[in-house]
């Protein structure tokens, strides 16, 4: 019997398992869950309830997710004494899939992030953030359904790679020595920040997210990149996404120059389009023409900014699910942070980790479970039964608690 944390494996479920390139489900799924920090605790025990309805609803017991909580954050620190215990690294390794709330991660000194931490350590290259809009959320927006894309954000290397020197320090200052020798000014007081970008981990990028635009049937696929300026790491990173479409999916994919020159304009039938935009121009396009967008592919920062901005427009962050995915292994998340002002009130909007869940069931192909949970939710939201961050949005909005809204949504499944 395995355990980590000190908590043994339930005895009752199966692992997760990898065969011949492709994800094993058992019908009693081991998942790991980190429950979060500040209103973490809140929301894990409103979306386990939606989780747990929803596979009940779609596979009348013949199927059931067997959690098992892992530890990071204050819980872990206060349990441990370390703020990611190797054992939570090694469980989600172990068991492929695992969804978590949100961590805290001070401003300027102290721990690093713990999310940017799980995503290097496990490998997982790839920020999946959907963004669409439910109908009846309120929008700064005159057309929020017009917005219906899923970015996918380089998630290992450019300037969140971590390769930081204080100013003032030893390597700070030989660095700034080093440039100076290459003929580059840097003033001495500088704090130094370094970008990587690579081929490897571009390529894998765009050829993650191509593979999802043809299993979804989504047909443009974007490279947004700040080319212009930085001609060697967003440069590179577009040319780079162009030739993986070529050299891998040159059967399906077309560039914008192909689209006019060999087919008048029109997307033929079957054929993805591959375009690129440079990233401050695609900021404004996402407000001014955001149906011409599907899948989004972006180096890490830029992906930052744009994944926000995106769900600005379709409700804001509380309903912002996101993943993190590597080759096999997927970490699924809310993507705001932890409100601790709010913690233990039974007040905060649980939907981001709730589509972070319906996220999760999609991708281990429990298809029927996602549906439910969308559906539900957009119900829910529709009857304007919600939590207080929309209702007070929202005219005629019954304004109902954390555990309240979790209710609904599973009184509203089929």
């Amino acid at each position: 019997m395995l355990s980590f944390n000190n908590l043994p494996v339930p005895a009752e479920g199966e692992k997760i398992e990898i065969r011949e390139g492709r994800l094993h489900v058992p019908n009693r799924p081991i998942i790991p869950f980190i429950e979060g920090d500040g209103t973490g605790r809140d929301i894990w025990r409103a979306a386990s309830r939606v989780f747990d309805a929803a596979v009940e609803k779609a596979y009348r017991g013949e199927r059931r997710v067997v959690w098992y909580e892992v530890f990071a954050g204050e819980k872990a620190y206060n349990k441990f004494g370390e703020w990611l215990p190797r054992d939570t690294v090694e469980a989600i390794r172990e068991f492929t899939v695992a969804i978590k709330g949100p961590l805290t991660t001070p401003v300027g000194g102290g721990i690093r992030s713990l999310n940017v931490t799980l995503r290097q350590v496990l490998d997982l290259y790839a920020c999946v953030r959907p963004v669409r809009w439910y109908p009846g959320v309120p929008s700064p927006v005159k057309h929020p359904e017009k917005l219906d894309v899923v970015i996918f954000r380089e998630n290992t290397e450019d300037v969140y790679a971590g390769i930081e020197f204080q100013q003032g320090t030893e390597q700070a200052q030989k660095t700034i020595e080093f440039l100076r020798g290459l003929g580059y000014t840097v003033r001495p007081d500088s704090g130094i920040g370094i970008k990587p970008i690579s081929i490897f981990a571009t390529k894998r990028l765009v050829r993650k997210a191509i593979r999802y635009a043809l299993d979804s049937g989504r047909r443009v696929v974007t490279l947004v990149h700040k080319g212009n300026i930085m001609k060697f790491t967003e440069g590179a990173f577009r040319d780079w996404g162009y030739q993986l479409a070529k050299e891998e999916f040159g059967e399906v994919t077309v560039t914008e120059q192909e689209l006019w020159e060999q087919y008048g304009g029109k997307l033929p039938e079957g054929k993805i389009l591959v375009n690129d935009r440079i990233a401050d121009s695609m900021f404004q396009q996402v407000l001014t023409r955001p149906d011409e967008y599907s899948v989004i592919v972006t180096p890490n920062l830029n992906g930052d900014y744009l994944s926000d901005a995106c769900a600005a427009q379709v409700g804001g962050l509380g309903l912002a699910p996101g993943a993190n995915i590597g080759d096999y292994i997927a970490l699924f998340e809310a993507t705001h942070g932890t409100a601790p002002k709010y913690a233990d009130k039974d007040v905060i909007n649980p939907s981001a980790v709730i589509l972070a869940g319906a996220m999760m069931f999609e991708y281990i192909g429990w298809r029927e479970v996602a549906s439910l949970i969308k559906e539900a939710i957009g119900r829910t939201i529709s009857q304007k039964v919600v939590t207080y961050d929309l209702a007070r949005l929202m005219e005629g909005a019954r304004q109902v608690k954390t555990s309240e809204f979790a209710t609904a949504i599973i009184e509203n499944m089929g």
